[in-house]
């Protein structure tokens, strides 16, 4: 219980349910197409920002829609959403934009985040790299969700893990970025992941555990 001034009684104690969830940043990543943008929307709590400008002719010649015929836009700086889980949580989702073209922004969108989920099509694995990558070398706790479109996914997660060198303690799952449930479940493997890092860092740097 925190006693906080009031204007008409001087002080007044404020209880846990009264006090605001903490809020969290995680980010949504990975290549183009995974399906970042409906990860967001599927759970977001509120309309989701996004910022898609259609694919040209010149872009739809630089990405690769092979996989997505139908895909007529693109997230060209971020998405964001957010959801409170529960009271004393609330999770604030930056997407990241799919293309290389756009890595010069990542930086700036992955600023303070806490966690990420990296989203991988199996369908399109060599696109899925970089993403990895990229959380391994900035040491962000991360997990990979492999998205399974159209209820399938075409290889095995061993040889998901496999093909794009994802080291053991890193969580591998499958979910549908279109199911709010599934959406959500993905991203409490992510807090997991997250608050393991933190309170190891927090056990290593304890007068304890420098005796």
């Amino acid at each position: 219980m925190v006693s906080v001034p009031s204007p008409t009684h001087g002080t007044r104690s404020v209880t846990a349910a009264e006090r605001p969830p903490l809020p969290v940043k995680l980010v949504i990543a990975g290549g183009f197409g995974v399906g970042k943008t409906t990860t967001v929307g599927s759970i977001s709590e509120i309309r989701p920002l996004t910022t898609e400008a259609a694919i040209t002719e010149v872009a739809a010649g630089v990405d690769d829609l092979t996989h997505t015929p139908d895909k007529t836009t693109t997230t060209v700086a971020m998405d964001f959403g957010c959801i409170t889980l529960d009271p004393t949580l609330k999770l604030y989702l930056f997407g990241t934009p799919g293309q290389d073209r756009f890595g010069f922004m990542w930086d700036d969108v992955v600023e303070g985040a806490l966690g990420a989920l990296v989203i991988v099509d199996t369908r399109r694995l060599d696109d899925c790299y970089a993403a990895v990558d990229y959380f391994e070398h900035k040491h962000i706790p991360f997990a990979v969700a492999v998205n399974a479109f159209d209820g399938a996914v075409e290889h095995d997660l061993d040889e998901v893990r496999w093909a794009l060198d994802i080291a053991e303690h890193v969580p591998l799952v499958v979910f549908d970025a279109r199911r709010t449930g599934s959406v959500r479940d993905a991203l409490l493997v992510v807090l997991d992941v997250a608050l393991a890092r933190a309170e190891a860092a927090t056990t290593s740097a304890s007068p304890q555990a420098r005796e």
